[in-house]
């Protein structure tokens, strides 16, 4: 299992954020909501982890 790349989160990274600006990141539900919400910003369930993402 892999872990949120945010800053002191060790939740289990459950989706992969596609950011046009910056490199491509894999973070928690909790993380990937609010990134979602920015323009451009692209979220992917990782492989098996679909059920965590709405």
């Amino acid at each position: 299992m892999t872990t949120c790349e945010e800053p002191d989160c060790d939740r289990t990274a459950a989706v992969r954020l596609h950011i046009p600006w910056r490199a491509d990141m894999v973070v928690c539900p909790a993380h990937a909501r609010g990134w979602a919400t920015r323009d451009g910003v692209v979220p992917d369930p990782l492989p098996d982890r679909e059920g965590e993402w709405p």
